[in-house]
């Protein structure tokens, strides 16, 4: 199974990878690539030999049937061309699927396996989503470019090997002649590729704008508060950007072809001229002339046009090369992308002891000697306002960050002792912004428990939650697709959608459960209604609430109120009304919600 390794990547591994993965394919292709560039030195040959074959034969000096072998030879170099065309796309799609499997799936799983603190952190979340943004088609494009490269020098080299043993003098000045315009196609290569990326950010700012303008998602919004004119304004700027851009590209591209043309034509004419004198001599045949000749415009063709598109994509694959190296010395979390250990006893006692943390990159401490306890088969509520670290709590205890002073005990034992399947079987979180799979019904509740979810335990879940008339009226009930991706698919309430978050959670037979603010989206009295079914369902069992809203905080045998990073109050609902302190101020402010 491939890995993504903590090294430097370079040009060479475009070659190696696809070589590692699909050592086959990727010869058949390294072997087309040999063929097809020496075919122009092939082509000297033939067409050589068909033309002094046919004069000598005009001449009287050979029979007519000498003619079969150089014309056979010139049919089958085109008959290759196009058979071969086939082959080679036959080949490069199975490829693509070895790709896909192996190189794919090692950048998926290292970032499975990546410290989550990277997910959270803007800029190295930018090289994370280049790399994973069409992996495939980044190496399989680096191979071909490699190739490519590979292919012109051995083009070139065969042609001039060629004329050496002919001409030797004649192929020195041939390369002095060419070396300008080889230069001048790197450059141009270069210049082109900095212009596209200059453009590109334009675009894809241009891009985000079309997307708001004209997505499904934003269509509420876009009605109700009337921003499409200003947005349409914005996009039309950045649009024009990106579209001089390009077309101040496009005009110096214009010019480059119509040089290399005239170019081309220069040099083939100057080649011409180089071997009239050994044409004179006798030194080649009038057919190794015109064959010379021939070669010599497609080789001009080849630095001028081909070489400066080469070098662009290239540069561009080397951006991609520095990213997989940034990526790949990402710290990673052992064992995070392990299964979840199977039947987890219930921890009996939770501690934290002056736990304080900062996140990275900041020194504003979002837990300040935070201690509290708490003990198995009971409902928490952590509540207390926007940023007073009640997530972060819940990320600390699920392993998220080790980077805290103090310690968090579970059972006495130290959390940063646990491995990560462990900690996956203890605790089951539903997010504020749970995810909305757009897979069938039952496969996103399965997602809970993906090695033991039964049909009977998702059936289970889903009335227990009470989806029966959800999925009563689905049209293929519970193995209808989700979302509108697919055709015959179906949407859900924001409620609904919730259920089947929460739905996964008691799939998953972990024994501690908390949820943490998925109801945000909710009116208080739904959001009230939906955390007493779950109060409901966990009986007996661990579980914390997660909420600025009050509401949920009644059902709870104990309330934590966060503030400034620790515990400021904690009590049962009646106990900490008593103290009229913090609790009960919020929960009087909000006391209307609730009538």
């Amino acid at each position: 199974m491939m890995r993504i390794d903590s090294r430097e990547y370079r040009l060479i591994d475009f070659l190696k990878i696809p070589f590692a993965i699909s050592p086959g394919l990727a010869s058949l292709r390294v072997a087309d690539k040999i063929v097809y560039a020496l075919i122009p030195a092939l082509q000297i040959v033939t067409t050589a030999l068909f033309i002094d074959t046919a004069i000598d034969i005009f001449n009287g000096q050979a029979e007519p049937g000498g003619i079969v072998f150089p014309l056979v030879c010139m049919l089958l170099l085109v008959a290759h061309q196009y058979v071969n065309y086939a082959l080679i796309g036959l080949v490069k799609a199975k490829m693509d699927i070895k790709l896909t499997e192996a190189f794919r799936t090692a950048i998926t799983e290292k970032r499975a396996m990546l410290e989550y603190r990277h997910i959270e952190n803007n800029d190295v979340w930018d090289i994370i989503s280049r790399v994973g943004d069409d992996p495939v088609g980044k190496m399989g494009g680096g191979f071909d470019i490699v190739l490519r490269l590979g292919d012109m020098v051995l083009r070139v080299g065969a042609v001039l090997l060629i004329l050496v043993a002919q001409v030797w003098w004649a192929a020195l000045v041939v390369l002095c002649l060419s070396a300008p315009l080889l230069w001048l196609a790197v450059k141009s290569g270069k210049a082109q590729y900095e212009t596209s990326k200059e453009a590109a950010k334009h675009a894809r700012r241009a891009q985000y704008l079309q997307g708001v303008l004209s997505g499904r998602d934003n269509v509420e919004e876009r009605a109700l508060f009337g921003y499409a004119g200003n947005l349409n304004r914005r996009y039309h700027e950045k649009y024009t950007a990106a579209y001089k851009i390009n077309m101040r590209a496009q005009r110096k591209r214009y010019i480059r072809i119509k040089s290399a043309s005239l170019t081309t034509i220069l040099l083939s004419f100057l080649v011409a001229g180089v071997l009239i004198a050994p044409l004179g001599s006798g030194e080649i045949s009038i057919g190794m002339f015109m064959g010379f000749v021939t070669a010599t415009f497609g080789l001009a063709q080849l630095l001028s046009w081909d070489l400066a598109d080469t070098t662009s994509a290239l540069s561009n694959n080397r951006e991609y090369l520095r990213d997989l190296s940034l990526f790949a010395q990402l710290s990673e979390t052992p064992g995070a992308a392990d299964m979840p250990d199977v039947g987890a006893a219930e921890p009996q006692r939770i501690e934290f002891r002056g736990v304080s943390f900062a996140y990275p990159g900041t020194r504003r401490l979002i837990l300040d000697d935070l201690c509290m306890t708490m003990h198995a088969g009971r409902h928490y509520a952590f509540v207390g306002a926007n940023g007073s670290g009640k997530t972060t709590i819940t990320k600390l205890l699920t392993g998220l960050y080790d980077n805290y002073t103090g310690d968090i005990l579970i059972d006495g034992k130290n959390l940063r002792e646990f491995p990560q399947p462990a900690l996956k079987a203890i605790f089951s979180i539903v997010y504020q912004d749970f995810a909305k799979y757009q897979i069938p019904l039952a496969d996103s509740i399965g997602l809970g428990d993906v090695n033991n979810a039964t049909e009977q335990s998702i059936g289970d879940a889903i009335e227990t939650l009470s989806l029966t008339e959800t999925v009563a009226r689905l049209p293929e009930g519970a193995n209808t697709p989700l979302g509108r991706i697919k055709e015959g698919g179906a949407d859900l309430s924001g409620g609904e959608w919730q259920r089947v978050a929460i739905s996964r959670s008691l799939v998953s037979g972990a024994p501690v459960r908390i949820l943490d603010e998925p109801t945000a989206e909710l009116d208080p009295v739904a959001e009230s209604d939906v955390y007493k079914l779950f109060a409901k369902i966990s009986a007996g069992k661990s579980t914390i609430f997660i909420t600025h809203r009050l509401g949920a905080a009644r059902l709870a045998d104990e309330i934590f109120v966060i503030e400034g990073g620790h515990v400021a109050e904690q009590g049962a609902h009646g106990e900490l009304m008593l103290k009229n302190g913090l609790y009960a101020q919020m929960f009087e402010a909000q006391r209307g919600w609730y009538a």
